[in-house]
């Protein structure tokens, strides 16, 4: 039975991922004209190093990824988006709903905390979850499992009393790897792989229906 929701933050919480990606891309682009959308969709989800190698393999100008992330970290591109407009705010009524029906519940992402931090006070929800977990905290975070069964230690939980909201690829194996019930936010724009999921869903209200299945 399921003591707990997890979830992931960007293309879950908020409508991200794209956003990062034209960032991404147009950086490429300066080394690379040629380079597509579709070579950097790896990034999505990953770790910094992961999704970085996908750009230095991409532009393939001789620069490693370091070199390549601290050029583009010059400009500060989280504080010329706002995401409050990149809110999911079906997300609060499932937050809340949950919280009064005796959920415990955890963010767990790959973005560095202090960024996580700011979305869930910007959008007023920091104060529901019980347990904020960044990826930067583990030296492997997803597809490794270890920032999910950290976050299930956590709560005081057993991964197998967890569901965990995910879109990724890359987020769904580490959650499947944790042994947790996964239920995947549909999106069909990036080429992910959700077969690992127990559920998919259309949209993250939808978590409020499953929570009780699984």
């Amino acid at each position: 039975m399921i003591q707990a929701v997890i979830f992931d933050m960007d293309g879950v919480l908020i409508d991200s991922e794209g956003v990062y990606l034209n960032y991404q891309l147009a950086f490429a682009r300066t080394k690379n004209p040629a380079v597509t959308m579709e070579q950097l969709y790896p990034m999505v989800g990953a770790t910094k190093k992961d999704s970085w190698e996908v750009v230095e393999r991409a532009v393939n100008n001789g620069q490693t990824w370091e070199e390549l992330r601290s050029e583009f970290r010059k400009k500060d591109i989280y504080e010329e988006i706002d995401y409050r407009k990149l809110y999911r705010k079906e997300a609060t009524e499932v937050l809340n709903t949950l919280k009064s029906e005796g959920y415990k519940l955890a963010l767990a992402s790959s973005t560095h905390l202090e960024l996580v931090e700011r979305v869930l006070v910007e959008n007023g929800i920091r104060d529901l979850f019980e347990t904020v977990v960044s990826g930067n905290q583990f030296k492997k975070s997803k597809p490794d499992p270890e920032i999910y069964l950290h976050t299930a230690s956590c709560l005081g939980v057993k991964p197998e009393e967890c569901l965990a909201v995910e879109d990724s690829t890359i987020g769904i194996t580490a959650a499947h790897r944790a042994g947790m019930k996964i239920a995947a936010v549909i999106d069909e724009r990036y080429g992910f792989d959700q077969s690992l999921a127990d559920y998919r869903l259309p949209r993250v209200k939808d978590v409020l229906e499953v929570v009780k299945q699984a």
